[in-house]
């Protein structure tokens, strides 16, 4: 498995956008993204800190059902 390094909020969710991801709504400091699979929806939150710290992004990642070997090829 990858080693995940941390990544500010932005970055996270430029690589979900990647991924299929799109941004649904913000509220302060934090953006809701989703996507529509034939599964159904997933979607995930995410803080727009300068530094995500590795829990929180996991956290995000295990939200977004995205595998870090998924998300770590796109950043």
């Amino acid at each position: 498995m990858p080693e995940l390094r941390k990544v500010s909020g932005e970055e996270a969710i430029q690589a979900l956008g990647r991924l299929g991801f799109e941004k649904v709504r913000q509220r302060g400091g934090h953006v809701v993204l989703k996507k529509q699979t034939a599964e159904g929806e997933f979607g995930c939150v995410v803080p727009l800190h300068r530094e995500l710290k590795i829990g929180t992004l996991r956290g995000i990642l295990r939200q977004a059902k995205v595998s870090a070997e998924e998300f770590m090829a796109q950043l």
